[in-house]
């Protein structure tokens, strides 16, 4: 029986680690992906005169989309800009 003994000393050693990957998994790895889904989300809902805030910071009305392109309006100013560097869609607090 000493084939069992080591089976089990095996299952012994792996059993962390797996904990581990388990716990990474649920607190790091899945948050981080519903996040993502999220985020992609509202980029593929914006629409024309949407308010949103950049990475950079700057917060601008949306004025026109082309595909991965978007034309942000500052001002009397349109700048063109990837649609990923659009952090979020500004909401203002009252």
């Amino acid at each position: 029986m000493p084939n069992n003994a080591q089976g089990a000393s095996l299952f012994q050693a792996i059993l962390p680690l797996l904990l581990i990957f388990f716990i990474f998994y649920f607190l790091l790895i899945l948050p981080q992906q519903r996040k993502e889904k999220r985020r992609r989300e509202m980029l593929d809902n914006l629409k024309k005169g949407d308010r949103v805030i950049t990475v950079g910071g700057m917060i601008a009305t949306v004025d026109e989309i082309k595909g991965k392109i978007v034309s942000l309006k500052v001002g009397e100013v349109k700048i063109d800009f990837v649609k990923n560097a659009i952090a979020q869609i500004y909401q203002e607090e009252k």
